[in-house]
């Protein structure tokens, strides 16, 4: 089993920042890419940040020169480093990774997991 757990959220006023982490525990033989995903209420759920196992880093435009993506791959860990952050940031912010995980010593089974999310409010 492995298992997505996600903290760091809470509420903070424009302008301020948080760091999210999510760590990902379990049956890891090694992990593709992370990354970070929201909803707001009545909106899909969107893609933040994605990060790849090399490093290579998508972000989307509502978000660049604010949100920073990194990972630490000893540690099976993404971050979200978020700064500047306004009232339309405010969501669940969900952690998202495609891991790899031994079925037998033949086989290995790929799965998307996602984590349970993390409330972000953004608000004075």
């Amino acid at each position: 089993q492995v298992q997505l757990v996600e903290s760091g959220g809470g509420l903070v006023q424009p302008g301020e920042s948080l760091r999210l982490s999510c760590a990902a525990s379990g049956s890891i033989n090694y992990i593709n890419d992370m990354g970070w995903y929201r909803q707001a209420p009545g909106k899909e759920r969107a893609l933040v940040a994605r990060i790849t196992s090399g490093g290579s880093t998508t972000t989307a435009d509502s978000v660049k020169g604010r949100f920073t993506i990194s990972r630490d791959n000893p540690k099976n860990t993404v971050y979200l480093q978020m700064n500047s952050l306004k009232p339309e940031d405010t969501a669940v912010y969900y952690c998202n990774a495609e891991i790899a995980s031994a079925i037998n010593i033949f086989t290995t089974s790929t799965i998307n997991y996602w984590g349970k999310g993390t409330l972000v409010t953004v608000s004075s």
